[in-house]
């Protein structure tokens, strides 16, 4: 059976170390992934605008997209720019759940 693509999976509750992924799979779900990055077990992404209203909106629909999977990242925003950062706490690490959330928040900018 194939997998669902990120972008059409959905987010699951997650809590324990067992759901940490190792480097081989963040590395294989990283190649899905357009502009991402990762850094001090962090999966990150800085988004560029060109004004003010137009940052806002993409920082409102990323949070109706973490309130309707219920796994929120971490939002660093400017005048034209927002930097999103992933990690899930309740595993102490990277989860599939923020590889999910990356690729539907990536989606977002191709509208």
């Amino acid at each position: 059976m194939p997998e669902t693509p990120l972008i059409e999976d959905r987010c699951r509750p997650l809590r324990g170390p067992q759901h940490r992924l190792d480097a081989t799979q963040i590395l294989a779900l990283l190649k899905q992934l357009d502009g991402w990055e990762i850094d001090q077990e962090r999966l990150h992404r800085e988004f560029r605008f060109a004004d003010y209203r137009s940052t806002m909106l993409f920082v409102n629909a990323v949070a109706w997209l973490a309130e309707r999977e219920n796994h929120h990242p971490d939002l660093e925003v400017g005048y034209s720019r927002v930097k999103v950062a992933y990690s899930t706490h309740d595993v102490g690490g990277l989860s599939h759940n923020d590889f999910i959330c990356a690729a539907k928040i990536g989606a977002l900018t191709s509208i």
